[in-house]
This record gives structure tokens, sequence and C-alpha cells, in this order.
């Protein structure tokens, strides 16, 4: 957790929300100067800091609104804090709450420097990290109707047809296994949908890689080294991390990936696990992908999960597996390395 220890003459807190924002803005001893509701509009936010902008530092909690106010801040030369909203335990835990209360908690806790901090991602690269993100999404739409489909064979003891669901030319086959016109209407119906994801996923990765060309291209090649690791998952990796050096350490990005599990201990006794949702979500998945795709045709790679499984169980295994390649990643990035098989599986 890194906290914001900025020195400032000027404080502000905001509850921000879609159409408006609580604003809380207090000096170096706590007294309230501002404390008031507005709507969210670039102009009045600029006119109700404008007496206090020359040293003046501002703090939002982490909703999926943060883009304008952290852009509109960095355009007029205004420090930004993003606080990360798992972790702003003072105002969710509160017994009272209400924006007036939350903005002021905020600007409380920003000048005592106990901000919980939230990476900013650069505006450059957020759109394209934003596209992948939803192209991920349609991905899962089109898994969730492909499941359908296979427990609809399930349900009438029906064996699908030979070959792969995601190739349309053995898609075709599917409505005809049915002789029930009303269930064929439904296979149809997912087929139909498979069809319309495919296409706009395809358009979404052409998009992406037009664009990604430019941002850091030895970073990618370095990411494509990694047996399994394609463009779309290379990129997704890269784009969720930004710049490697934001991580301290290996343990820090292993536990941005959620690759570990932080251990909660007090008076030198173990009390297990927890903060399993904070981190990021994408990579994780990215990185259990990269697992699953690093088995295929890697007879090394094979032979290591087998001794894994053994130990720890299937899951398990695959999990060690990606926080292993999620490390290699750090490394592979931070001294611009390829990745190397046999220092892998020597570590």
């Amino acid at each position: 957790m890194r906290f914001y220890r900025g020195v400032h003459q000027f404080y502000c807190g905001i509850d921000l929300h879609a159409r408006t924002m609580y604003l809380c803005l207090m000096d170096q001893h706590g007294t309230i100067l501002v404390h008031e509701g507005i709507a969210c509009q670039p102009q009045a936010f600029l006119r109700l800091i404008q007496p206090y902008r020359d040293n003046l530092v501002v703090c939002a909690e982490c909703i999926f609104c943060w883009y304008w106010l952290a852009d509109l801040c960095a355009q007029h030369n205004v420090h930004f804090v993003l606080a990360h909203a798992l972790y702003l335990k003072a105002i969710h835990g509160a017994k009272s709450k209400n924006d007036a209360v939350d903005s002021e908690k905020l600007c409380t806790l920003l000048r005592g420097g106990v901000i919980p901090q939230a990476y900013v991602y650069p505006p450059r690269l957020r759109a394209t990290r934003d596209l992948l993100r939803r192209r991920l999404f349609f991905t899962r739409k089109r898994a969730e109707l492909f499941c359908h489909i296979e427990n609809t064979f399930h349900q009438y003891n029906l064996t699908r047809p030979a070959g792969a669901m995601r190739t349309p030319k053995h898609r075709a086959r599917l409505a005809a296994a049915f002789t029930d016109p009303v269930v064929r209407a439904t296979i149809e119906a997912d087929l139909a949908l498979c069809a319309v994801f495919d296409q706009r996923i395809k358009t979404l990765e052409k998009t992406v890689e037009q664009h990604a060309r430019s941002q850091e291209p030895s970073a990618l090649a370095l990411l494509r080294t990694i047996p399994g690791v394609g463009p779309i998952l290379g990129l997704t990796i890269l784009y969720e991390i930004d710049t490697i050096t934001r991580f301290p350490s290996v343990q820090d990005f292993s536990s941005y990936c959620r690759l570990i599990k932080p251990e909660h201990s007090s008076d030198g006794k173990r009390l297990g696990t927890g903060g399993a949702k904070i981190g990021s979500a994408h990579l994780k998945w990215a990185f259990s992908e990269a697992a699953v795709g690093f088995l295929h045709r890697n007879p090394r790679g094979q032979a290591h999960i087998k001794r894994l499984r053994k130990r720890y169980g299937k899951g398990k295994a695959l999990s060690i597996l990606a926080a292993r390649l999620g490390r290699a990643t750090y490394f592979m990035l931070k001294h611009k390395r390829v990745f190397e098989m046999d220092r892998f599986f020597d570590s």
C-alpha cells in the first residue's frame, strides 16, 4: 500500500459521481474553506478552486468516472491523487455516510498523509487498454454461448459433432443435430450471436494491433518470446502493466497481478490470507491464460506441470505456473531480456 505524503498549503477531497461532485477544501491547519456540491462541469470546478490553485492537491476516489477529473487537473498543473477505493475503510466503514461526510474524510486523510494511492493510468494508453478490456468482455460472452450450446447437447443426451466449436464450418452442423424445431431455433439463435461476436472481435483485434505498434514494440516482442503468448495476450499484459518501473519489486508486481496471497499475521501467529480482490483482475486472467498456453506443445512444461499436479493438485499447479510466468515477465521487462526456457526451469 502506497500513501501520498506530499505537503501542500491547500487540500481538496472530492466525493465524485457521474453528474455531481461534493468538494471539501481545507488549508494545512484543517480549517474548512469550501464545502459544497456542484455539477460535474470543468468550468464550475476550476472556478471553485481558483483562489487556492497555487499550492493545491486534489483527491478523488477510484471509481468509473475519474478520467476527466485527472486529465483536467493535469492540463491546469494541479496535483491530483487517486485514492484506492478498497483501502478506504474510514469511509466505507463509517456509521454515518453521505457526500459531505465522505468529501471531508477524503480531505482529512489527504492532509494527514494516509491516502492510499491508486495508479493514475496515462491518457495516451488509456483508450487502447479499455478497448482490450472490451474485447475480453465480448470474448467471454461468446464463450457463454458456446457453453449453452454444449449444455443443450448434454440435456438431450446427444453427441456433439466433432470439431472445434469456435470454427464456423463446424458450427453449421450443430443445429441440424436436433429434431425438435424449437430446440433447433435456440441453437440457431446462439450461433447467430456467435457470428456477430466473431466479426466484432476480429475488428477490435485489428484496431488494437494497428494502434499498439507505436507504443512499446520492444516490450511486446519480449513478451511474445514466452511460449503460448500471442499478440493479443501480449498486448493485454503490456497495456495493463503500462511501465514495469512503477513496481519497486517482483513481490509488488506479483501482488498487483493477484498471483500471490498476502499473509495476515499477528504476534508471530499466522491468521490466514486476505486481500484476494485487491489488484488487477485482468492481469490475473492474462497470466492464467498464459499458463495454459505455455503447456501447449511444450514437453518440458507438461512434465513440469505433471510434477506440480502430483504435489498440489490441478488447480493449484496452474496457479503456481502462472505466478512463475508473472515473475519471469517482471524480470524480462525490467532487464529487457527474452524468455529463456532453461533459466525459467532452473530458477
